[in-house]
């Protein structure tokens, strides 16, 4: 892995804030990282040109992401009722988002998109289980048909719920994008455990730190990479394990140094993963 982890690092668009596909190119420059994660959203980093202008200037998309409307991050009440496509208020327009999306990704000759599915129940017996399984079919077949793989983001959910959703839908296109940072902001388990569980179904990870939080039912903490709970010697040790092909794909959604806090991680995972 330790030659390749250069090759496979990439950032998240978003995570620049980027204010115009030149200014997104601009950053992503000063990271000296070639590669990103481009938001699918028209109102995020995209634009007709911006594939264009990205290939100009020999930055590769790794993958794609796509948010759904009316998602509600203040707390974990409020993404639990309103995040991914589990609402029944929005499942309509976020369908049709998502065609929309589909047609960007293929556009953009991407092979891989990533969203957040939203509260996935733990109880099969909860009549939201099904639904929440028939809508996830219907997404990864949107953009099976456009030969996309589509992996669903670590959160909201234990990585054995999230596995049983992915037995039980067994859909050849569809995978997990890996967030160990997002496991322990929803304190749902041991990430490092966690990754054995989705070893097979991982097709990316995002790089990003977090504490765990102190009072229950409250978010943990973003923090930058290297200095919250996550132990990155041993994740990478274990992505060694399991095989892991994908991309490290660099998050950052805090703090107002962003640029500073991507080239830290970087370096946090290069240091990382050579400690090996």
């Amino acid at each position: 892995m330790n030659e390749t982890i250069n090759d496979r690092l990439a950032v998240c668009s978003w995570s620049l804030q980027p204010s115009t596909p030149q200014d997104l190119v601009a950053k992503l420059q000063l990271t000296a990282i070639p590669r990103v994660q481009l938001a699918l959203d028209p109102q995020g980093s995209l634009s007709e040109e911006t594939g264009i202008l990205l290939r100009k200037n020999g930055i590769a998309i790794v993958s794609g992401m796509f948010g759904c409307v009316g998602e509600d991050y203040f707390t974990l009440e409020s993404i639990r009722a309103t995040g991914g496509i589990a609402p029944d208020s929005t499942w309509s327009q976020n369908l049709v988002n998502i065609h929309a999306h589909a047609v960007r990704a293929e556009k953009l000759g991407l092979r891989l998109v990533t969203f957040h599915a939203g509260f996935l129940p733990h109880d099969e017996t909860d009549l939201n289980f099904l639904k929440m399984l028939q809508r996830i079919k219907k997404v990864a077949d949107i953009f099976a048909a456009k030969n996309i793989n589509v992996a669903l983001e670590t959160g909201q959910e234990t990585a054995s719920s999230l596995a049983t959703v992915l037995r039980k839908l067994d859909c050849p296109n569809l995978g997990v994008n890996f967030d160990l940072a997002n496991m322990i902001l929803y304190d749902q388990g041991d990430p490092i455990a966690a990754l054995r569980i989705l070893g097979p179904w991982i097709q990316q990870v995002h790089i990003k730190d977090a504490k765990r939080t102190t009072i229950p039912g409250a978010w943990g903490q973003e923090v930058g990479v290297g200095t919250g709970d996550v132990d990155w010697p041993k994740f990478f040790a274990i992505l060694r394990e399991i095989n892991f092909a994908g991309n490290f794909v660099i998050e950052r959604e805090a703090g107002n140094q962003r640029l500073v806090d991507v080239c830290r991680a970087r370096d946090v995972v290069l240091q990382a993963a050579h400690s090996h």
